[in-house]
C-alpha cells in the first residue's frame, strides 16, 4: 500500500478490525476479524463488523479474557507502529477501568475461597466422582 492511499484512509477512517490491529489489541487481523465477528467487539453500543469504519471520538467496548473494555477513539492509524504510539490511539474510560478493577479484585477474592485447605477424604474424593460422573454423562446422551 503506498503512502498516499494510506493518508487518505486515515482522512475518511479506518475498518475496525485494522484499527484494533494497529492499537494493539489483537496481534494479527484475523485474530481482530474473528473477535469482532464473535460478538466481543462493539461499536457505539451497537454489533461491530470488520469492515466499519472507525471515526474519532467512537466508543469501542471489546473482551480480552476475562477483562471488558471500553476505549475512546483518539486517533486513528491503519498501520502497525510501536506500543507507545498504538497508545495514543485511544483512551479507557474512567468507568470501565473502575468496573475492570473491581472485577478483578472478585475474581482474586473468589479465587481464594475455593481452594481448599486440605486433601479431600475417602468420603469428599467419592461425592466429587459422583458429582463428575453425573454431569459428564449427561452431556455426553
Amino acid at each position: 500500500m503506498s503512502k498516499k492511499n494510506s493518508e487518505s484512509d486515515s482522512a475518511n477512517g479506518v475498518r475496525l478490525d485494522k484499527w484494533l490491529w494497529a492499537a494493539r489489541f489483537y496481534k494479527t487481523r484475523g485474530l481482530a476479524k474473528d473477535a469482532i465477528e464473535g460478538g466481543k467487539v462493539d461499536y457505539n453500543g451497537a454489533k461491530g463488523k470488520p469492515s466499519r469504519m472507525v471515526e474519532l471520538g467512537a466508543l469501542i467496548g471489546l473482551r480480552q479474557g476475562y477483562d471488558d473494555k471500553v476505549v475512546e477513539v483518539l486517533g486513528l492509524n491503519d498501520q502497525r507502529r510501536p506500543a507507545t504510539e498504538a497508545q495514543a490511539l485511544y483512551q479507557e474510560t474512567p468507568e470501565s477501568i473502575a468496573a475492570r478493577e473491581r472485577k478483578a479484585a472478585d475474581r482474586k477474592a473468589n479465587n481464594g475461597a475455593l481452594v481448599s485447605e486440605h486433601r479431600p477424604s475417602k468420603k469428599e474424593r467419592r461425592q466429587i466422582h459422583r458429582f463428575k460422573s453425573d454431569v459428564f454423562s449427561g452431556e455426553s446422551l
